[in-house]
């Protein structure tokens, strides 16, 4: 566990950084920088809290980043353009951030000289559109140019190959994460879970692109953020890159939308829409190098985490951002 830190969070606002900041707060001096286009902070129980500072800056502004990060013992980068929403309607957005950011987040993390431990995301998404209990040393692939669903894709690979080149040429001590679709409570941007939820607790059709046949692993926000803590801590994880997911909470696209009708007890309707651009049809990960060298191990099955993040969304939808076009019911 990691005490009297100063640990650094781009992305702080996001999804998966207030939710490591609320573990993280007690003991530890915190500073969140973000954007702030989408505060999932704020809704935190760390929101105001005396050890958090947050700072309101763009990745792409490499001297405020260098600035805001001076000091920084832990830095963790989660900043980054995601949601297939985002990526067909701003592909040069996407890969700019994803790549530049993740380039700035680098170099401020070297700068500073102080950093113990940097922590990046890349994507399961590296693995390309067929992926069955994929390992770590497995070949990396992406689709075709110009093809949408890639560049994201893309973008956060580039990230990821330069986060290595750091570790082995300026002994930048990084860790990579892989995530393989984390969802639960707080998550409040385009995330299949969130945004089915939202329409079945409101009764509302639930959309499906594609045949829904499409196959997922996906793992519950908690066992992500201990998966964290560990690696920001264990000296195994320096230099390696992590597939974090839940192998075993598995189960088509349509069999998700099923699922959460029935947990929630909704009367929405499953309608099916043409696919938005290529699409991934079977991503598990072999998580067997992240249970040897940091003690991974999910714990949550897909039931339970369904249930507690409706209970969560159910809680705050009156405060919840307005849904992507692409999913608001006509």
């Amino acid at each position: 566990m990691l005490k009297g830190k100063r640990i650094f969070i781009t992305g702080g606002a996001g999804f998966i950084g207030s939710t490591l900041i609320g573990k993280l707060i007690e003991d530890n001096e915190i500073v969140a920088y973000d954007n702030l286009s989408r505060n999932a902070l704020e809704r935190s129980t760390a929101h105001g809290h005396k050890n958090l500072t947050v700072k309101q800056g763009d990745i792409l502004d490499s001297e405020a980043l260098r600035e805001a990060a001076k000091g920084a013992e832990v830095f963790i980068h989660a900043a980054a353009i995601a949601g297939i929403d985002n990526t067909l309607v701003n592909p040069v957005n996407t890969m700019t951030v994803n790549m530049v950011g993740t380039a700035n987040a680098l170099e401020a993390a070297q700068s500073a000289g102080t950093v113990e431990r940097f922590l990046e995301f890349s994507t399961s998404e590296v693995f390309g559109s067929r992926a069955y209990r994929v390992e770590e040393v497995d070949s990396t692939t992406t689709g075709a140019v110009g093809e949408a669903r890639w560049t994201y894709a893309v973008s956060k690979l580039a990230g990821e190959h330069l986060t290595h080149a750091y570790y082995r040429q300026h002994n930048l001590p990084t860790v990579t994460f892989r995530p393989f679709n984390v969802y639960g409570p707080g998550q409040i941007g385009e995330g299949a879970i969130s945004i089915m939820i939202r329409k079945a607790l409101k009764d509302e059709d639930i959309y499906i692109f594609g045949d829904g046949a499409q196959i997922r692993a996906w793992c519950y926000i908690d066992d992500m953020i201990d998966a964290l803590m560990k690696a920001l801590v264990m000296p195994k994880a320096v230099g390696e890159s992590f597939n974090i997911g839940n192998a075993r909470a598995v189960t088509t696209i349509y069999g998700l939308a099923q699922t959460i009708c029935r947990v929630l007890n909704s009367k929405s309707k499953i309608v099916f829409r043409d696919a938005l651009s290529a699409d991934i049809e079977l991503r598990i990960p072999n998580v067997d190098k992240a249970k040897e060298l940091i003690d991974f191990e999910a714990r949550v099955d897909l039931e339970e985490g369904l249930l507690r993040t409706g209970e969560w969304i159910s809680k705050n939808m009156d405060d919840l951002p307005e849904m992507p076009a692409l999913f608001r019911s006509k």
